[in-house]
Order: structure tokens, then C-alpha cells, then sequence
């Protein structure tokens, strides 16, 4: 019965000891946890800052991959035009030679013309799907999972691109 109807005396002394309990979890706890929530809220904010970051430079990088490719398909049917005017110029110095010498050599003009035109269409083709499957094979290769290993693969990708279009152009 002494506990539901405490007297004086003990209300007292648990009062102090509860008091002397929270000023030493106020003085040495207190700010610890404090300065542990504040140091991860920081964490948190420098995290979604890198985060926002890294979504933008994907962003930059798609607007990128993308004028890259309308570049090649500009490049392509600047090509293939060249290519068409030169046919066509061939074709006309194959008729005037054919009207002045023979059939014969106005037939092997076209012929080699043809020949000429499906070779480089189909190289342009296979350079264009290389291209699109080695980008298609590195970006399934790699994890994306961590923010570290994003910038890692991101800054891989555009080293290995550049050297190779470095490449090609001395071709």
C-alpha cells in the first residue's frame, strides 16, 4: 500500500534522483544526440544536393547523346545527298560517253555506281548500329545503384567516346 500513497520522504528523494538523472542526460546526452541528428540531417542535405546534381548531369548527358545522334543522322543524309549528287554526276558523264563510244561502258558506269552506293550505305548502316549497340552494351553492364559509381561510369563513358571519336577522325 506504501506505493500507491507514497509519503513525503520518498516523493522527495525519487524527485531528486530524477533530477540529478536529467541534468546529467541534459549536460552529457543531450547535446551528443543533438549534434549526431544535426551532423545527419547534414548528411541527408549533402545527399540529396549530390543526388540533384547527378540527375541534372544525366540530364545534360542525355540532351548530349541525343544531338549526338541527330548530328549523325544530319551527317547521314548529308551523305547519302553527296553521294546521290555523285551518282548523278557519274551517271550523266556515263550517258555522255555512252552516246559518244558504246552501250558497253555506259552499263559498267551504272554497275559500278550501284556497287558504290550499297557500299556506303551499308557502311553507314553498320558504323551507325556498332555505335548504338556498344552504348546499348555500357550502359547495361554497369549498376547505376550508388552515386559514386554513377560519376565513375558517366566520366568512363565520355573518356572512352571521346578517344574513339578521336579515332575516327583520323581514319
Amino acid at each position: 500500500m506504501e506505493l500507491i500513497s507514497p509519503d513525503f520522504g520518498y516523493i522527495f528523494w525519487m524527485t531528486l534522483a530524477f533530477a540529478i538523472v536529467f541534468f546529467f542526460i541534459a549536460k552529457f546526452a543531450f547535446p551528443v544526440i543533438g549534434k549526431a541528428l544535426k551532423n545527419r540531417e547534414q548528411k541527408i542535405t549533402e545527399a540529396l544536393e549530390q543526388a540533384e546534381r547527378t540527375h541534372e548531369e544525366m540530364k545534360n548527358l542525355q540532351a548530349k547523346n541525343e544531338e549526338l545522334l541527330k548530328k549523325a543522322k544530319e551527317e547521314r543524309e548529308e551523305m547519302l545527298n553527296e553521294a546521290k549528287i555523285s551518282s548523278d554526276q557519274i551517271i550523266e558523264e556515263a550517258k555522255e560517253k555512252a552516246k559518244q563510244e558504246a552501250n558497253r561502258i555506259m552499263e559498267s558506269a551504272k554497275e559500278s555506281i550501284g556497287n558504290e552506293y550499297k557500299a556506303a550505305m551499308t557502311d553507314i548502316k553498320n558504323q551507325i548500329a556498332n555505335i548504338s549497340i556498344k552504348v546499348a552494351e555500357k550502359i547495361l553492364e554497369k549498376e547505376l545503384s550508388k552515386d559514386e559509381a554513377q560519376m565513375e561510369y558517366i566520366d568512363k563513358i565520355i573518356k572512352e567516346t571521346e578517344e574513339k571519336m578521336g579515332d575516327e577522325k583520323v581514319r
